[in-house]
């Protein structure tokens, strides 16, 4: 498992997002270099799309949105639309199940300065959706809150 340095997460924040606001489509994008393990995250009202490489998509995505009277932390994944074959379908499946933990906590933490504004926001739901066309890695995975993710990060950067 990929353990998290905040030492390698840079964050850029895009106008007319802030620390502080919006809450309601508030947009993550999460890229990350291979080479050097550099975690980046962009927060924005929109995602960041320019800087990602259309033959690998292997980003996270993910916003604030309201559902049924709370905010939820709705993300995705793009496991295959048909360019990739089953077996190459499930192997991108599993990594992004696998690292799912690392890229939560670098969105959470990258973003702790919002919860000083939003303490609540902490304790609510964290949906993962993985887009594919094959129904077994098409899914919608609960991942636990932002609490439990900034927790974490934090111990890991204490140890």
């Amino acid at each position: 498992m990929s353990v998290f340095i905040p030492s390698k997460l840079t964050v850029v924040f895009h106008a007319p997002a802030t620390k502080f606001r919006p809450i309601e489509g508030r947009k993550y994008t999460l890229t990350h270099s291979d080479s050097t393990g550099q975690l980046f995250l962009s927060i924005g009202k929109e995602y960041t799309y320019g800087n990602l490489n259309p033959q690998v998509r292997d980003e996270v995505v993910a916003e604030w949105v309201p559902k049924m009277g709370e905010y939820v932390l709705w993300g995705r994944v793009y496991v295959s639309g048909g360019e990739f074959d089953e077996k190459y379908a499930k192997v991108r499946f599993l990594i992004f199940q696998k690292e799912m933990d690392l890229a939560l906590k670098a969105i959470i933490y990258g973003d702790q300065t919002f919860y000083t504004c939003f303490p609540w926001l902490l304790d609510s739901p964290i949906y993962i959706q993985f887009d594919s066309i094959y129904p077994q890695y098409n899914k919608i995975i609960y991942m636990g809150t932002p609490r439990q993710y900034l927790v974490s990060a934090s111990q890991q950067t204490i140890s």
